[in-house]
């Protein structure tokens, strides 16, 4: 079988938790889909499934029949020169070969292309590229590069708003009118007229079924998948209300009528919908921002012209100029020039960054000081950018553990509340009610009354709501402060860590380290010498340790030699031969020395130890030639990162595959009580292990390539560093800046976000478990409990927003 693949789809139509199940629900039936998630606050649908056994077609004709839509965008292009009917067909293939393309309508009078497409699978820069390619250019554009969804969402606010200044029109003076008929406050020849029932009945009509109209349509498709949402209670409460007052206008029963409650109820929950929309399309707006980072036009240099470009349309390996004061349009790396850049919209960190030739530049950081030129390595969705909303998309259409019981309590939740609702209508109709006043039209219209309040108070939209809000605003506000966090788990795994354990190299420590010593003991070979051999030696290795070797001999430009046979023996060192001469190079292990028989080599290993210096030996034919003082600076953050960690009640280990002695001088410097040295790269996850049966919750943190075991073994693994390749490192959570200090702060964020979906899933439960007894009970009145209802929804949305300003 093939591996599976993963798409994200924008979903219309969804109004509660329900909802989200049902669409999960439809999606899990079909045939090759493996998993299926939907996230309500992002209104977003995550399919993972087997190309080979479903296609994308057959993903969105299943959500169509279930009721809900999927949103498309539309590009409107103008080509700049003629074509014929082969071209037309030409461009359809190429464009249905694009998958995220709906539809391609050709006008071959005009040259216009007519793209409907899927935003979060295809952009319209993409189009224009493949047109570009099969050479078309697009002449015109009808809107730019708009943002589809965000097209969408405004849509359905103005709907919305429309929609609730519809209700508030007709509800207002329809309130009006049936308070001041009870109150007596209308005059003798209007109050308790027969007329008066028919004018309310034409005030209330419009409401129910034009302001109301989702609600049925809702409620239809609900039912139609066998199961309920919160637009079946909606439309239940109204309707009961609305034609039981119809029966007594049209004077089938003597009764009051309460057509100012179904109208009250719909307006209520509308503008509890309005509110809500509104709220919600601030959740995503920390994503909005990230990609208005990208500028709109590149300088490139073609044919030794130099010319202003869109930036989608900049190619691999074109060389781009960019002025002080503007941004870095694309990756790529400096081919001429230095300057300074202000990546702080990538890692978080304010300082600028120093750069010259043969230095990688991330598109969107800000050029400060020098003009520089550079060449395109990566564009369009391929750069840190692009890589980097994609990765917070996909963490905000995620779920976190915590919301399973949400999911689960939502199933039932409304099946639950009919059945309820019916107990309270036949409790008050035939227990309570005659007991009070014995059996009367006033007994009946009120258990009917107590029955609707007790539909229309209950409210599955906030607990559907509770948690992916909060986690959309967390990731966003994350990535904002250079965290990117894959996924709704890690978030909640990292907000109960108890253990962090750090790795030393690149993470406490700079991770380049210099030579800062040689000691030659062999007369025969001065320092350069034994430093020419070893950094030949090294010429074949990737470790810092080895490239520091290299890196000082190139210092007193010392001339190196090919090595032959070179091996390297991971945790140990390398072996090989140099000038005909049988070299190792590496740790006590490596060169299998015991130090006790020599006391001069182990004064200078413990001189070298205790100065918190990496001792690297040389043997040449097989006796010790020198030693090598290697040492790597400690980060100056590290020591006040460590001092927040502990006093967020954190306990801190240093894991480091470094002796002893220099690790324990490392860890008493940076304030480390607990240190586990000489560990073997494969090793690091035995360890992690063993931390986690001490019952334990472990944060690891990592340079994200040499401690992959141990970042994937950890229950949360943080992958600490800069560059462009660590945007899309397998941890998941990864830091973009250097600094340690990123690493409370994750924790902290983790934290707050946590503490936030608790207090949204306690406020969406009390509310019900309060409030449904209390309307069962008959002490509250069904226009106040719509208006509960609406605003319950509003105050989990807006208590997720508050991550906004909360200070991590």
């Amino acid at each position: 079988m093939q591996p599976t693949k993963q798409i994200i789809l924008p979903i219309t139509g969804m109004t509660c938790a329900n909802c989200v199940s049902t669409v999960e629900r439809n999606l899990k039936k079909l045939s090759g889909v493996e998993n299926a998630s939907v996230n309500l606050s992002s209104e977003r649908a995550t399919v993972e499934f087997h190309p080979e056994s479903v296609g994308l077609d057959d993903v969105i004709a299943r959500i169509n029949k279930a009721g809900y839509g999927v949103a498309e965008g539309e590009a409107d292009l103008i080509l700049a020169r003629s074509i014929d009917n082969n071209d037309a067909r030409a461009i359809e293939k190429k464009l249905d070969e694009i998958e995220g393309i709906v539809d391609v309508k050709i006008n071959l009078a005009s040259n216009r292309l007519l793209v409907k497409y899927i935003p979060t699978m295809v952009n319209q820069a993409e189009i224009r590229r493949k047109l570009s390619e099969m050479g078309f250019s697009v002449v015109e554009e009808d809107a730019g590069e708009e943002d589809a969804e965000f097209l969408a969402h405004d849509k359905e606010i103005r709907r919305q708003k429309r929609l609730l200044l519809t209700g508030v029109i007709f509800t207002v003076p329809l309130f009006l009118l049936s308070m001041a008929n009870d109150l007596g406050l209308l005059p003798m020849g209007v109050a308790h007229a027969s007329w008066l029932n028919w004018v309310m009945l034409a005030l209330a009509t419009p409401v129910q079924f034009i302001v109301g109209k989702d609600f049925y349509t809702g409620a239809f498709k609900s039912l139609r998948n066998r199961s309920a949402n919160m637009d079946v209670l909606i439309a239940l409460g109204s309707s009961v209300a609305y034609f039981y007052s119809v029966i007594v206008t049209f004077g089938v029963i003597d009764s009051h009528v309460y057509f100012e409650t179904s109208a009250m109820i719909i307006t209520l929950i509308r503008l509890g919908k309005y509110l809500e929309a509104k709220a919600k399309g601030r959740t995503s707006e920390a994503v909005k921002k990230l990609i208005s980072l990208q500028p709109k036009t590149a300088r490139i240099i073609r044919n030794g012209e130099e010319l202003e470009i869109k930036t989608d349309e900049v190619k691999l390996g074109e060389i781009l100029v960019v002025r002080p004061g503007e941004k870095i349009p694309v990756d790529g790396v400096i081919i001429s020039g230095r300057t300074t850049l202000d990546e702080s919209m990538l890692t978080g960190e304010s300082l600028p960054v120093e750069k010259q030739q043969g230095d990688p530049v991330i598109g969107s950081t800000l050029n400060k000081t020098g003009l520089i030129q550079f060449e395109a390595t990566k564009v369009g969705k391929d750069t840190t950018l692009s890589q980097i909303v994609k990765l917070v998309e996909e963490a905000q259409g995620s779920k976190a553990p915590i919301q399973k019981l949400a999911d689960r309590v939502s199933e039932y939740f409304v099946p639950a509340v009919i059945i309820l609702a019916l107990g309270t209508f036949l409790y008050w109709m035939f227990i309570a009610g005659p007991a009070m006043q014995g059996m009367s039209n006033s007994t009946f219209t009120n258990a009917l009354i107590n029955m609707v309040a007790v539909l229309v108070i209950a409210c599955p939209c906030a607990m559907g709501l509770a948690t992916p809000t909060a986690i959309m605003v967390g990731t966003g506000r994350g990535a904002e402060m250079g965290i990117l966090i894959r996924s709704g788990e890690a978030l909640q795994i990292a907000g109960s860590v108890n253990t962090v354990v750090l790795d030393k190299t690149g993470t406490i420590t700079r991770g380049q380290p210099v030579v800062t010593d040689i000691f030659s003991l062999d007369t025969k070979y001065v320092e350069n010498e034994i430093l020419r051999i070893a950094a030949s030696l090294e010429k074949g290795s990737e470790h810092p340790l080895g490239e520091a070797l290299v890196a000082e001999a190139g210092n007193r430009d010392l001339k190196l030699t090919e090595p032959v046979g070179f091996s390297a023996i991971p945790g140990m060192g390398v072996r090989g031969e140099i000038d005909h001469l049988a070299v190792l190079v590496g740790n006590s292990k490596m060169i299998g020395y015991d130090f006790q028989h020599n006391n001069h080599i182990g004064i200078k290993t413990t001189e070298l130890q205790k100065d918190a210096k990496t001792p690297i030996y040389i043997s040449i034919d097989g006796l010790i030639t020198g030693i090598f003082g290697v040492a790597d600076d400690i980060k100056p953050d590290s020591a006040e990162a460590i001092i927040e960690l502990k006093k967020m009640k954190l306990h801190v280990v240093m894991l480091t595959g470094d002796n002893t002695h220099t690790a324990n001088s490392i860890a008493r410097k940076v304030g480390v009580e607990e240190v586990i040295s000489d560990v073997m790269p494969d090793g690091k996850s035995e360890k992690v292990i063993a931390i986690q049966k001490l019952n334990r919750v472990v944060a690891m943190v990592g340079d994200g390539i040499n401690d992959a075991p141990a970042l994937a073994q950890a229950d949360v693994g943080m992958a600490i560093g800069t560059g462009t390749d660590v945007a899309i490192a397998a941890a998941p959570i990864t830091l973009m800046s250097g600094s340690l200090k990123s690493v409370p702060r994750a924790i902290n964020l983790s934290r707050k976000t946590l503490r936030v979906i608790k207090e949204n899933l306690f406020w969406a439960f009390i509310y019900n478990i309060i409030l449904i007894p209390v309307a069962a009970a008959g002490m509250l009145n069904p226009m106040l409990a719509a208006g509960a209802m609406a605003f319950s929804s509003v105050f989990v949305v807006s208590n997720s927003l508050r991550l906004r300003k909360m200070r991590i």
